[in-house]
């Protein structure tokens, strides 16, 4: 039995997992940045390290600042959430080889799934269906030749990664260069690795998902299945178990499926095999060796404490289900509550969050990582909460989970329950069975710019068309914390044209600057990318016009409104 955690992680994951070692009677050891000193998980665990780092960001990626805070405060175990690294295979081995136990998978499973190539082989080796490919050393004669011999589209991936970076969609053989640049930029970019691979495009499939779960004693069972169909920019919004519509022999086909890939990689822990279902089929996605963030929809069907199962295997337990497919009760409906304002483009957001509450209604659970008067920092994924919501029939809970977002307030913070509300109230969503592009070809359209009422008091927000009146935020809420800016640098042969300023739409990370004082642009010329929602968004040039002022640097955390650069419009005077 483990006898103290630390927690590599933060936010809603890492709240989750202190509250289960706490259940079982395991210290837990928080660890935190600066932003993220007053945060919830790092007040509710037993013990709390400050994490020393260059920038928020990285510190929650150092390893050996991880290990050293492990050793000093006495754990013998580390879970790493999901996110940061809970995917990185060095860690994993960092952890075995410092003697730790590492909650979750060996390094080598790790390590072969996190490669998506190498994932590919595997599941071919495992009888696992996959979607005809080539990989290696690409050029555009091969994609080309894919395309031809199983149609267009196809898709560029990157072999490490995921979330949709380094990912292109190509429409036929003339946009195969571009689509190979682009994605082995990006990929370079964010997982310091351009290596990408291509097959198959689907362009209606459902993403469905299976749960496994294997012990260090051979066991290895899959637990039900779940949609994660609803997505924009490859990111889930809303999630259900089991899929809907599915039949018997499809989804044991797939347990099956999943079963054997975790045995062929000697899997232990908690794990997700991804497969995307067409026509009847499925194909083989991709193999997440952590816990998911949609993982409470399985354990609201199942009674099953996935967090609980993953310490006790770690601790060298026998699993507790010991045969697969156990029979699901009822229905679960997952909706993430993200920092995001769906009105203004899903544009990411942060500040004090002054009101979270959902109301008390049967087989409702809120998962989160924040209380009242918490700050949101900019430097992380915007996961505020997910609304998890159990109903006796697949009817029953869209009906309650309908009403729990009706009455869920977020306030201080702008939120993506309206969209999640608009899902759950289509028609097609309540057929069941939505493909992955529907959201945003269907439902994104819909979301229209509503302005706010102008008469509200400073003290409450509008919410539903109703004024609600809002107690101010304890003084010890933390406060967003911003690096530094550097002094802009400008041009000093200025002419006398207007200046006009380049904003960032979003807030987020700058991940490159590419231009420079006094170079000349045309209308539409990339200027900066700015990382967001796990994808560079490049913001352009409105005018043609030379470059003034850049008031960024790669690296810097900026915010929606920010200027990024001042442009001297009609070129050098």
């Amino acid at each position: 039995m483990l006898t103290k955690v630390l927690v590599a992680n933060r936010g809603e994951i890492a709240v989750r997992i202190v509250r289960a070692c706490a259940e079982l009677g395991i210290a837990s050891v928080a660890v935190h940045s600066d932003a993220d000193a007053g945060a919830l998980h790092a007040r509710l665990a037993d013990e709390a390290v400050a994490l020393p780092g260059r920038t928020a960001a990285a510190t929650y990626l150092d390893a050996d600042v991880l290990l050293a805070a492990a050793r000093a405060t006495g754990a013998d175990a580390v879970h790493p959430g999901y996110g940061f690294l809970a995917e990185d295979a060095g860690f994993a081995a960092a952890v075995e080889d410092a003697g730790l136990t590492y909650v979750g998978p060996p390094a080598g499973a790790v390590a072969a799934m996190g490669d998506k190539v190498s994932a590919r082989a595997l599941a071919v080796a495992a009888g696992v269906p996959v979607l005809p490919g080539v990989e290696g050393n690409l050029d555009a004669g091969q994609v080309r030749a894919l395309g031809d011999a199983h149609g267009w589209p196809v898709v560029v991936k990157a072999a490490h990664g995921g979330g949709g970076r380094g990912m292109r969609v190509v429409a036929g053989p003339g946009d195969v260069e571009a689509a190979l640049a682009a994605a082995r930029s990006e990929a370079r970019a964010a997982f310091g690795d351009g290596t990408v691979y291509a097959e198959r495009y689907l362009t209606r499939p459902r993403h469905v998902e299976v749960q496994v779960l294997a012990d260090h004693h051979g066991g290895v069972v899959w637990l039900g299945d779940r949609d994660c169909s609803v997505q924009r920019r490859h990111q889930k919004l809303v999630e259900e178990a089991p899929a809907p519509g599915l039949d018997a022999e499809l989804r044991t086909a797939m347990g099956e499926a999943a079963v054997a890939l975790a045995r062929g990689v000697g899997y232990r822990g908690a794990g997700t095999v991804e497969f995307l279902v067409d026509d009847g089929r499925f194909h083989f996605l991709e193999f997440n060796t952590r816990i998911q963030v949609e993982h409470p929809v399985t354990e609201a069907v199942l009674g099953i404490d996935l967090v609980r199962e993953q310490l006790l295997v770690a601790g060298g337990a026998p699993l507790s289900v010991p045969v697969s497919g156990p029979a699901p009760r009822g229905h679960a409906v997952e909706c993430r509550i993200n920092a995001e304002d769906p009105a203004r483009g899903f544009l990411p957001a942060a500040g004090t969050l002054r009101a979270l509450h959902v109301p008390w209604l049967p087989g409702v659970r809120l998962d989160t990582g924040y209380e009242p008067g918490d700050a949101v920092p900019p430097d992380y994924d915007g996961l505020v909460a997910k609304l998890v919501v159990w109903g006796p029939t697949r009817d029953a809970a869209l009906h309650r989970a309908r009403a729990a977002l009706a009455g869920t307030v977020v306030d201080g913070v702008p939120s993506t329950v309206p969209a999640a509300a608009a899902v759950l109230a289509h028609p097609d969503f309540a057929a069941g069975g939505v493909p992955t592009g529907w959201f945003e070809q269907v439902v994104v359209p819909s979301l229209a710019v509503t302005p706010a009422p102008t008469d509200a008091p400073a003290d409450g927000a509008w919410i539903g068309g109703r004024f609600n009146r809002i107690p101010a935020p304890p003084a010890t809420a933390s406060p967003v914390r911003r690096a530094a800016r550097p002094a802009p640098t400008r041009r000093t042969d200025r002419g006398a044209a207007a200046d006009l300023r380049v904003i960032s739409p979003m807030q987020g990370t700058v991940v490159a600057v590419e231009a420079a004082v006094g170079d000349t642009v045309e209308a539409g010329a990339v200027l900066v990318r700015v990382e967001a929602m796990k994808m560079e968004n490049p913001v352009r040039a409105t005018v043609a016009g030379t470059v003034e002022a850049v008031c960024v640097a790669v690296g810097q955390v900026v915010g929606a409104g920010e200027p990024l650069v001042v442009l001297t419009a009609g070129g050098a005077a």
